[in-house]
């Protein structure tokens, strides 16, 4: 529970850390436990204008909120007398180390305290200047850019804690600058001496500042090998934002902001130790590249205007050459680079130049870079720069001056390399001195080397830390950009270097991915923090009640197919449509997954290599007989989405286009269990997509071989299943569905001859009873979980080639169903399962499809749904919040219980009982019939009081006609005093009014009655009256009915009614509701309770009983002493004695009157 409040006493508390902290980075859970980040050592290193500064955080401590188990870690006991030291590496003498466990989050505290992450209480720093200038007045958390929020995961919770604080409550948290938004990348600034300052200042001898920050998103965050290319959100790998800045104390402040990134494209790197074995690989079709390659180049027009992109990638290196190609096509196709007719060029809004870099510096040196400068030279003048000035500042309380843009920046270069690292960094030092150069030639001045050189020397230093930070080791040809040249040591130093990227790259980025990921909350493993709000509860609860007002269902279909081309390629010339486009299927499906095994032939030297060659050609098969489908029947094409190789196992996914916007965060990769796995001659591939909000995997598999190796199989299923893993550690389970298909290699355990004769007698159900997969999954031994449809066909293994025919080689293979297809998700409905007459191979083709339901969520109308459910709720519940300061709030009061329908009640609490109204007891409307045993509710509540009341008493079948009934309210003068001390009350019904006396009610009813004596209460006697045979025999008990539910919430009671003491009488339970004869029939109960035979003292029936004027009716008063104190019991089976009674009147021929329903025990607190 979080609780905002300036006005706790903290006399109690001790500090955190005795040196203080500089700031909350958030909360984050780690396995079960809640563990909050502060900055527990930083130090200032920029300070870009005056108040505005910069601190590098250097160390972090994580203390956990849920456990005391990691508190000994921050206080260690210090020892001064004590010398022995076990450790000679641990803490210096004087401490005493205890054993401590190890810290879940220590290695988020290596990754925040490497001096790469950093942090301003002064202004946004996520934001460069042009943007920032008009809020500069105010620090506002919303104002943030997530793009370049590291601590975006973290901070989250705290700021929709924040978020929902009044706005005076607000402004002082913000104030408190406790929340603390991070950057990672680089920030520094040099001082710049006046004799070395390119301006001369008219205040004096007064020093300029020089700063670089270079900002890194973390929408795609991740090392060097791991995080390549584009997504389908259109962020890019290592995007950095880089803005010089340059502060005179004369007043104005210069700003020249410039982009790198990775090569817009999906494509992917493998690791090796060998440069050779580091191959490029572009995973989609330019198709399936565009619309991503779109929303990149278009989010950055919005940001910074006009984009000029400048390649420096090689056009003749392997990987390198096909990049530029492809990344040449779709600048051509963009949106942003269509002009509307020749005399246009000038509006085109994404520009593009290849500059190859090491062409152009090779035999000649890197001062050859500098040719860069002619290419983009008139580029670099239309888009300017920042510039702002100070001036006269009208608003007295925001200070004496402000800064007002003078010129603004209207385009940005996005230089890029293969890294994004050394070259980038080199050709983006020269833009920004082309910027600075060109901003003082308009002021007329000029600056001096030493000033180029502190530029250089600040530029080298941000090529290090954005290297560091990427590939593990600082930039290459830094030494050329510090000093202009190339030196021996320099050269030596990148070899150095060099050889540690590949250590890091191939040993250390997994681990140093896995903590990106978990920092920045994508592990599949992490849960979200969700701060304790009452009313958030309540919002979470009507969100999924009312799923439907935000979210859709819509249902696609998806074809899977495999096939065991035995590494043939002749049928890649072969008409593929029976396979692909069987006729029965009707509805196209937005999703074709195409399993291929033994593409190629799986000889000893390509079992260790991948030859994408023979992959791509059935590529463009599969992709030509789809869309020759697509056209003749004028229906959507299809486009290549991904595509995955492991030797001699392909898998190929196909979409419709008009689909493309809806599927993301497509990932592919591969498992090798050949050799023990070592070798891909048997493996899996898998590839993964988001289809809107509904989680979809496919696998490929081909498995070990042999007629008697099923225990290999399963070893190779569940190897592929528990260690093939996705990006964020994501596993083939943690999905919403998933097909495999493939070669399974599972065989049929008879003989071949049985098989061949079950085949000819179509007898496929005693095969399948034979089948290795089917008894393994069945003893849950392999596929658990997974299911397979019927099958319907004949075995698809092993054929002659070309024929019909099964094996008649000398090993005379027995036949098999070796490829099948296997789904799990309950979205998942399968509508087909059969093959295809392809016979250019040894398999025949199998190919499934599914109805799949997809769920869409529009994310948008959630968000305002959810805000507008929370605006409701906390205009009913007010200010109340949990800390009491507005007096005792039930929690129930902050949530609600309402109704889910409206024929039920409200949800019960621990406070309130829906079959309790207000406390009071349930109230049954049951109606006895005439002549039937009621049970008798004059009972003591306390089962173990003596009584001599029957269970049981009979409703007896005469007339009815009205009692008179007396006021037993302590203020009554009229009633008896021991009366009232003897008579045990009940509440009164729902919808009491206090009725009129007893008495005047009888005497306006019948005026006869009004003159008779009143009947004595005295209960102190011990005479028992004459029981009448009515009553001395016990009936069974009548079958009840279900009691209807009865609310008192409108109701109005009258508390003098409701409040008594233990010494006040109380009516017993047998008396009816005292009328009111102002009250209409439609405000009355519509029951009535049995008539209750009457009789004196001594046994004798009243004389107007006698005369016919009243029904013989019961009624038995028990003193208050008699009932106890033991909580509600019900009431125990008696001898059938009866003890005292006196007489009541209440004339039933009255209209409307009625008596309160049978009572159940009232409980007592």
């Amino acid at each position: 529970m979080v609780e905002y409040s300036d006005s706790i006493d903290l006399s109690d508390y001790r500090a955190l850390r005795a040196s203080g902290v500089h700031g909350t980075l958030g909360l984050i859970n780690i396995g079960s436990d809640l563990f909050l980040c502060v900055i527990s050592r930083a130090v200032r290193v920029a300070t870009v204008r005056p108040n505005e500064t910069v601190h590098q955080i250097l160390a972090v401590e994580f203390y956990c909120l849920s456990s005391n188990g990691y508190d000994l870690e921050h206080h260690q006991d210090f020892d001064p007398y004590c010398t022995d030291v076990t450790n000679p590496y641990s803490h210096s003498p004087g401490y005493v180390e205890e054993a401590a466990p190890e810290h879940p989050c220590q290695e988020l505290k290596g990754i925040l305290g490497t001096g790469t992450f950093y942090y301003s209480g002064d202004f946004d720093l996520t934001n460069r200047l042009q943007d920032r200038l008009l809020e500069e007045s105010a620090f506002d958390i919303d104002s943030l850019d997530n793009n370049y929020l590291w601590n975006q995961y973290m901070i989250n919770p705290l700021i929709r804690f924040r978020a929902r604080l009044a706005k005076n409550e607000k402004e002082s948290l913000d104030s408190s600058r406790i929340l603390t938004s991070t950057i990672r990348g680089f920030v520094l600034t040099i001082t710049i001496p006046p004799l070395a300052a390119p301006t001369k200042s008219i205040k004096g001898n007064l020093p300029s500042g020089l700063t670089l920050i270079s900002r890194l998103s973390c929408r795609r965050a991740g090392t060097r090998f791991n995080s390549r290319g584009i997504d389908d959100d259109g962020n890019v790998a290592n995007f950095v934002e880089t803005e010089t800045i340059f502060w005179h104390p004369s007043g104005f402040c210069f700003s020249y902001a410039q982009i790198r990134g990775s090569v817009p494209l999906f494509w992917e790197q493998a690791t090796g130790l060998l440069p050779g074995q580091q191959k490029i690989q572009i995973t989609r079709s330019v198709e399936a590249t565009q619309p991503a390659f779109d929303k990149h180049f278009e989010s950055l027009e919005a940001d910074y205007g006009t984009v000029y992109i400048l390649n420096l990638l090689s056009e003749s290196r392997p990987g390198e050459a096909e990049l530029t190609a492809r990344y040449s096509y779709h600048v051509q196709r963009s949106p942003l680079n269509q002009t509307a007719g020749l005399l246009a060029n000038s509006e085109k809004r994404l520009l593009d130049v290849q500059f190859d870099f090491h062409a152009e510096t090779r035999g000649v040196g890197y001062e050859a870079a500098s040719m860069v400068k002619r290419l983009v030279e008139r580029q670099a003048d239309s888009f300017a720069y920042f510039l702002c000035e100070e001036a006269p500042n009208q608003d007295v309380k925001a200070g004496p001056l402000r800064a007002l843009a003078m010129i603004q920046q209207d385009g940005a270069f996005r230089t890029n390399c293969l890294d994004c690292l050394d070259r980038t960094n080199l050709i983006q030092t020269i833009l920004s001195q082309m910027a600075l150069e060109l901003f003082l030639q308009r002021r007329g001045d000029k600056a001096m080397p030493d000033f180029w050189a502190r530029h250089s020397g600040l530029w080298a230093d941000n090529g290090d830390a954005l290297s560091r930070i990427y590939a593990g080791t600082g930039a290459l040809k830094t030494s050329f950009t510090r000093h202009g040249k190339m030196s021996l040591a320099g050269a030596f130093a990148d070899a150095r270097k060099s050889a540690t990227r590949l250590y890091m790259n191939n040993f250390v980025d997994k681990g140093r991915q896995n903590t990106i990921d978990m920092l920045l909350g994508r592990l599949m493993t992490q849960s979200a923090v969700h701060l304790y709000d009452p009313i958030t509860d309540h919002v979470n609860a009507e969100l999924n009640r009312r799923l439907n007002e935000y979210s859709t269902s819509n249902t696609i279909k998806i074809w899977v197919g495999t096939f065991n081309l035995n590494g043939k390629d002749v049928g890649v010339q072969q008409d593929l449509t029976p396979w692909l486009c069987p006729e029965e299927e009707g509805r196209k499906p937005e999703i074709v997954a195409v399993g291929f095994q033994e593409i190629v032939e799986l000889s000893p030297q390509q079992i260790m290599s991948t030859d994408p060659i023979r992959r791509q050609a059935w590529e463009n098969a599969v992709k030509k007989t789809l869309n020759g489908k697509a056209l003749r029947s004028s229906s959507e094409i299809y486009v290549l989405l991904r595509t995955g190789q492991l030797v001699g196992a392909a898998l190929m996914i196909f979409v419709k286009s008009g689909v493309l916007d809806k599927i993301k965060n497509v990932e592919g990769t591969v498992k090798k269990t050949g050799m023990s796995g070592v070798a891909g001659n048997k493996g899996a591939v898998a590839i993964r997509m988001d289809y809107a909000n509904t989680r979809l995997c496919f696998v490929t598999a081909h498995l070990a071989a042999g007629f008697a190796n099923h225990e290999e199989r399963n070893r190779d299923y569940r190897t592929i299943s528990q260690g093939l893993h996705f990006q964020r550690n994501r596993s083939i389970d943690d999905h919403d569905a998933v097909i495999w298909a493939g070669d399974f290699n599972y065989r049929i355990e008879l003989s071949g001859d049985k098989v061949r004769r079950f085949v000819k007698g179509g007898d496929l159900d005693a095969l399948y009873q034979n089948d290795q997969l089917n008894l393994q999954m069945v003893a849950g031994r392999t596929f658990p979980y997974y299911s397979e449809s019927r099958i319907t066909f004949a075995p698809t293994y092993k054929y002659n080639n070309g024929t019909d025919d099964y094996d008649t080689s000398e090993k005379a293979r027995i036949p098999a169903w070796c490829d099948r297809v296997l789904r799990k998700g309950d979205m998942l409905k399968q509508i087909s399962y059969a093959t295809a007459p392809l016979r250019f191979s040894d398999h025949r083709p199998v190919y499934a499809t599914f109805q799949c339901m997809i769920n869409v969520i529009d994310e948008q109308k959630k968000e305002e749904l959810s805000q507008r459910i929370y605006a409701q709720r906390r205009a009913v519940v007010g200010d109340a919040t949990a800390n009491g300061r507005n007096g005792d709030v039930d929690y129930e009061d902050l949530t609600g219980y309402e109704a889910i329908s409206p024929e039920l009640p409200p949800a019960s609490s621990d406070r309130r009982k829906w079959w309790l109204d207000g406390g009071l007891p349930a109230r049954s409307d049951l109606q006895v019939s005439e002549g039937k045993p009621s049970l008798n509710d004059r009972r003591p509540r306390n089962p173990f009081t003596p009584t001599s009341e029957p269970d049981w008493v009979m409703v007896p079948s005469a007339p009815s006609v009205s009692r008179r009934t007396e006021d037993y309210s302590p203020g009554n003068a009229t009633a008896s005093p021991d009366a009232r001390v003897g008579t045990r009350g009940v509440p009164p019904p729902f919808g009491y009014q206090r009725p009129m006396p007893a008495d005047k009610i009888s005497a306006q009813l019948n005026p006869s009655l009004a003159t008779d004596t009143p009947v004595s209460r005295d209960v102190s006697q011990t005479s028992q009256p004459s029981v009448t045979p009515s009553m001395t025999r016990k009936f069974a008990p009548p079958v009840p009915k279900k009691p209807s539910l009865l609310s008192d919430s409108n109701q109005k009671r009258s508390g003098h009614d409701l409040e008594t003491d233990d010494n006040s009488s109380r009516l017993t339970s047998g008396l009816g509701s005292l009328i009111n004869p102002e009250r209409h029939d439609s405000d009355l109960p519509t029951t009535c309770p049995p008539p209750l035979q009457r009789t004196h003292r001594d046994g004798s029936i009243p004389s107007s009983v006698q005369r016919g004027e009243i029904t013989p009716q019961v009624i038995r008063i028990t003193s208050v002493e008699a009932i106890g104190d033991e909580g509600p019991p019900l009431p125990p089976r008696s001898t059938g004695i009866s003890s005292q009674a006196t007489l009541e009147l209440m004339d039933d021929d009255y209209e409307g009157a009625q008596a309160i329903p049978t009572l159940q025990p009232q409980r007592r607190g």
